[in-house]
């Protein structure tokens, strides 16, 4: 039953792979590997001293940071005030309205975005007739742009982060907060002292393994909403070495930039999947 699995990550994930050598030549693709000049470092060198690499650099860290973040606190939080519903019911209705965003695609959502943000969309015809204002730029102001980028990122995913807590939260023991409930304990007593203290490893299990995607600040979203007018705010990495490998032709440079990344994120795996086992006892193996 894995070997189908197996043969298709070997075929799609390892074979590409041997591109890797691209890094290290000026690569012609009339020449191919065998005969493309090899460079050494020189990309790499590049690379460094260019500073809008730095630039994008700063840019996904901050993506990714803050998505990582803002992923663990609101679905915390609304997986503790769903958890107080008692009817089912309605519980379970609200679960799958907040849970049906993450299996659309993001180039259906900014197709939906890009409608609703622009200057003559329905959230922008909104404010000024209510505050009376001008049309906020989303897509086209870099401090706008990434306020977009980290709210629709939040609204499509905190409702499948949410299950996750919900499931921690199923199998707290219930005598505990019988006891609780004995001992006079109201029910935000019983929250703070049973239920949060409860999914603490399971917070410390999510945060920590996604350590491993620090670098990835969700290429398909960024992708889909950016413009030339907000690359100083909102390029990436992965944007980045899109336009300069497929767009511009750039192939050993891009390969260098992208090698960097993975080798990096490669070490956060290693590191993210250790944390987790030492506060956690979470393992693969």
């Amino acid at each position: 039953m894995v070997l189908p699995a197996a043969i298709m990550v070997f075929i799609f994930s390892y074979i590409p792979m041997t591109g890797i050598v691209m890094a290290f030549q000026d690569y012609k693709p009339a020449l191919g590997f065998a005969e493309s000049p090899w460079v050494g470092l020189k990309h790499f060198q590049y690379m460094w001293e260019n500073d809008y690499f730095l630039k994008i650099t700063g840019n996904t860290l901050f993506f990714a940071c803050t998505k990582i973040i803002m992923n663990l606190i609101v679905p915390f939080v609304f997986a503790l005030l769903l958890n107080e519903v008692r009817k089912m019911a309605l519980k379970r209705s609200i679960q799958t309205l907040v849970y049906l965003p993450h299996f659309l695609s993001w180039v259906t959502l900014s197709g939906i975005l890009i409608d609703m943000l622009a200057q003559t969309g329905l959230i922008n015809q909104f404010i000024v007739y209510l505050f009376g204002t001008k049309p906020i730029f989303f897509l086209g102001d870099g401090n706008w742009f990434r306020f977009t980028v980290i709210v629709s990122d939040v609204w499509k995913e905190f409702g499948f982060n949410t299950i996750i807590f919900l499931a921690a939260l199923s199998g707290i023991n219930p005598a505990l907060y019988e006891a609780a409930e004995v001992d006079g304990a109201t029910r935000w007593k019983q929250t703070l002292h049973i239920t949060m203290p409860s999914l603490v490893p399971i917070t410390i299990v999510i945060a920590t393994l996604a350590l491993g995607n620090v670098l990835n600040a969700n290429f398909d979203q960024i992708f889909n909403l950016y413009s030339p007018l907000i690359y100083q705010q909102g390029d990436i990495i992965d944007t980045f070495v899109y336009r300069e490998g497929l767009l511009s032709g750039q192939f050993s440079f891009a390969t260098a930039v992208n090698l960097f990344k993975s080798v990096i994120s490669l070490i956060l795996i290693a590191v993210s999947y250790r944390l987790a086992y030492r506060f956690a006892g979470y393992r693969i193996f």
